[in-house]
């Protein structure tokens, strides 16, 4: 047994680590009293700048720490002179390595960081850009990196060129790089913009409006450069097909068309003397100069959007002074002149190669493939279930557009897309025109506010859904019957948006756990006086 080393027992090992925890959680817990003590206490000195440091090179992402070292290098710069200063800095550069070291993903040391930078009197950006180099090249994802790389970008001036060239870099070296890609999504409109007699309204003289900034470029690429980016990106798909990275940017390539900006859509009513216009968009009337035209002349009238809540919305009305077009006897030209024009971006991602073909379908026959793409979300919904309400929606969307075009090509104001597993409702402001609407048999929740662009609907059936909330049902004024069976409304109150509805005379709620409620029938007469015909 003699010369033998003798081997702690477990236990005995676990017990000098507790022991040696706690003496370690104690000159801690002693220091960082001590540290707001001197903060309380207004103590802004060289000690307090030391005492901090031992504090965050063990746990960086103690943020008032750093709020504390920050002050006391405030108070230093109105009393050190400009060298001392960038000797405190640099040093505090370093010290900042080291915390990035310990936690490479740290919000408040590249927030310190970057204010660093910004008070240092002479900063190296070169350095600066180094670093954001090495911390990248050990994890290309590290989004507090790329969020401080950018901000050294502007600062020091890099040219986009060289930006795009670094994104090629890592790009070339890892294609599951989703930052990079990202990166080169918002440098390519600005370095390789569409030309800009197509980005321009054909109305406005080219000449008059000087070359835009990158700042003000849309997200739209020119041809060349996108044919190559496409090969690019198809080399990653046959690297590995099964990476989302690539296929997000590919979904990005495909988003360059745009609708452009127009009023789509007019309505004219004798009776209420009122406009109804509808925008590809949406717009704020009361700042994107909106002109009434009336026989040749311009009138000063007042916009207001379908809904109170919308700033912005597809759809505005304007009400004519009395007397303007009532008469029926006479004929009236009407025009509505959309003056200033906005490019606008809507660029959606989206996950997977299988939904890239959904895409493709909808671009290629989206009538001829509906069979297929409903077929396609239903294997989404199965495969990424996670994300099964977002198919659900998209597919929504993509049924309501289908149902749009068949009711554009059988030229009807009747809108049927029942028993489709709606759970939500888009393009409503396309069906300005329709007088008659089927939505049952869906997975509906509620009526959304903008549902009050239908202007013209008189006729809603709803049934079988699960809808709580009838707040689109706002000021429609040609709207006479309404049948909610089988529905979710708990509450009388809940059907109060129908009191703004002044045709209304047919309501039909059976099945919904209102109808329980006691002297139901009375209170409804009262709410709604108009309603001759109510089924509960």
């Amino acid at each position: 047994m003699h010369g033998r080393v003798k081997l702690k027992s477990t236990a005995q090992q676990e017990v000098e680590k507790k022991i040696e925890r706690e003496k370690k959680l104690k000159m801690y817990v002693t220091a960082r009293d001590a540290c707001f003590t001197k903060r309380r206490e207004r103590v802004l000195d060289d000690e307090a700048l030391q005492l901090t440091q031992q504090l965050l090179s063990s746990n960086p992402d103690f943020a008032t720490l750093w709020n504390y070292r920050r002050e006391i290098m405030l108070h230093l710069e109105t009393i050190w002179e400009e060298d001392k200063l960038q000797k405190m800095y640099e040093a505090e550069l370093l010290f900042l390595e080291s915390c990035l070291k310990v936690n490479p993903k740290s919000y408040g040391s590249w927030h310190h960081r970057g204010w660093v930078s910004v008070h240092l009197p002479k900063q190296n950006w070169a350095r600066e850009l180094s670093l954001c180099d090495r911390c990248l090249s050990l994890d290309d994802r590290n989004f507090h990196c790329w969020d401080y790389r950018r901000m050294v970008v502007k600062m020091s001036g890099v040219s986009v060129d060289q930006e795009l060239q670094f994104t090629d870099r890592l790009i070339g070296s890892n294609f599951s790089n989703y930052s990079s890609w990202h990166y080169r999504s918002t440098l390519l409109p600005q370095l390789h913009p569409e030309s800009l007699e197509h980005t321009l309204p054909c109305h406005q003289p080219r000449h008059s409006s000087p070359p835009p900034s990158p700042q003000m470029h849309s997200h739209r690429v020119c041809e060349e450069q996108l044919l190559k980016e496409y090969e690019l990106v198809q080399n990653a798909f046959f690297t590995d097909p099964n990476d989302q990275s690539a296929w997000f940017y590919y979904r990005w390539l495909l988003g360059r068309a745009e609708r452009e900006d127009m009023i789509s859509c007019i309505f004219v009513s004798r009776e209420d003397e009122r406009v109804v216009a509808a925008f590809s968009r949406p717009v704020n009337a009361l700042s994107v100069g909106l002109i009434l035209v009336l026989d040749g002349q311009p009138h000063q009238v007042d916009w207001t959007s379908v809904h109170p809540r919308f700033k912005h919305s597809p759809v505005w009305i304007c009400v004519l002074p009395p007397g303007t077009i009532r008469d029926i006897s006479n004929e009236h030209n009407l025009t509505v002149h959309w003056t200033e024009k906005h490019i606008h971006r809507d660029c959606a991602l989206y996950t997977g190669c299988l939904l890239t073909i959904i895409l493709l379908m909808r671009a290629l026959d989206p009538l001829g493939y509906e069979q297929e793409t409903l077929a396609h979300f239903q294997t989404l919904k199965v495969v990424d279930s996670m994300r099964s309400a977002y198919y659900s929606d998209l597919c929504s969307k993509f049924m309501i557009e289908n149902t749009i075009l068949k009711m554009e090509y059988a030229e009807v104001r009747v809108f049927s897309i029942s028993d489709k597993n709606l759970t939500t409702l888009c393009h409503l402001d396309q069906l300005l025109l329709v007088t008659h609407i089927n939505l049952s048999s869906n997975q509906l929740i509620s009526l959304p506010p903008q549902f009050a662009m239908l202007q013209c609907l008189e006729v809603l059936d709803a049934d079988d859904n699960a809808i709580e909330e009838l707040e689109g049902l706002n000021h429609l004024p040609k709207l006479e019957e309404v049948s909610l069976k089988n529905n979710r409304i708990f509450k009388i109150s809940d059907l109060q948006p129908l009191t703004t509805c002044p045709k209304l005379t047919r309501l039909d709620i059976r099945g919904n756990p209102v109808s329980r409620t006691s002297n139901i029938q009375f209170e409804l007469t009262e709410l709604l006086p108009s309603v001759t015909d109510l089924l509960v």
